[in-house]
């Protein structure tokens, strides 16, 4: 059945280019009136200007879509409110939110300055927080929404140089784990894309003959999916290149060693406790608990 977005409203933050940019022409192009939001900056943050958002808008014009432009911060609270407060104005629900904005300012910790590690922050995680609290209370009311926050390679595993955008990254995950919770009984569901593609952020680790595998549209298939109708909720979705695979949190089942446990009974049996053939991934706190559960029901190695 083909996914459709006939009569729905999109925001795409950071959609002047990149991987945003195909989020934005897809969704159109599935049928959504789309507001193209990109502040227009160098890929530290710096400057801005409203000339990219407004070319991806002529674009989804000339293909017969809707579509109109917001050249504001995600980090700006009263600019992001006033987008939100254009797009109800112009037509009169939101239906999906992609947070897809962000920044680079990459350096090893030692040599990053305190300032370089708020301002990603501010844009990836807060960015992301500032548009959601915008528009949660409309998805509430029209019980229908489906938002997407975007991690990275660095948020789940890790990259040399970017412990800013790693943390960023990864307090994105955190987020959807207790927002997914508490957008159900709304109808709220949101999820996570990793994505890998060649744009400016990704410029130079991707080069000769394999870039053109690397297309940054070959990431939006995954993420119409998880702002369709029948979206899951509270997942992870990697995807480049054609290829699309789902992460998730896992955790051992662990040892039992009762109350007489000591820091050598952890060194002793580190073996044992790091065995990930038992592993399996948990949706929440609550599966945690019932996994330690499980843990303490076995018969301790120590009284």
């Amino acid at each position: 059945m083909a996914i459709r977005f006939d009569g729905r409203v999109a925001i795409v933050t950071g959609a002047g280019g990149g991987v945003g940019r195909a989020h934005a022409l897809e969704l159109a192009r599935r049928g959504a009136k789309v507001v193209v939001n990109d502040l227009g900056g160098a890929i530290d943050g710096s400057g801005g200007s409203s000339a990219q958002a407004e070319a991806v808008v002529a674009e989804i014009k000339a293909a017969g879509g809707e579509a109109i432009s917001d050249g504001g911060s995600v980090t700006d609270q009263a600019g992001v409110d006033n987008m939100v407060k254009r797009t109800m104005e112009q037509w009169g629900r939101i239906d999906i939110l992609i947070n897809n904005a962000g920044i680079l300012r990459d350096k090893t910790f030692s040599k990053m300055e305190i300032a370089d590690f708020r301002a990603v922050l501010e844009v990836h995680l807060m960015g992301s927080v500032i548009c959601t609290k915008a528009v949660w209370p409309i998805m509430r009311e029209q019980q229908y929404g489906r938002i997407v926050v975007t991690t990275s390679v660095t948020g789940l595993y890790g990259n040399f140089g970017q412990t800013n955008y790693g943390a960023a990254k990864a307090g994105l995950y955190g987020f959807m784990n207790v927002a997914k919770m508490e957008g159900a009984r709304d109808n709220i569901r949101i999820n996570t894309i990793s994505p890998f593609a060649l744009t400016r952020m990704t410029e130079g680790m991707i080069t000769g003959e394999r870039a053109a595998m690397y297309g940054p549209e070959l990431v939006s298939p995954a993420v119409m999916y998880l702002v369709s109708e029948d979206a899951p909720t509270g997942i992870i979705l990697s995807a480049g290149a054609g290829t699309v695979s789902r992460a998730a949190m896992v955790e051992t089942q662990g040892v039992n060693f009762g109350m007489g446990i000591t820091a050598e009974d952890v060194a002793a049996h580190f073996d044992e406790i790091n065995d990930f053939s038992t592993a399996k991934p948990l949706r929440d706190a609550g599966e945690q608990s019932a996994k330690n559960a499980e843990t303490l029901a076995k018969t301790p190695l120590k009284g």
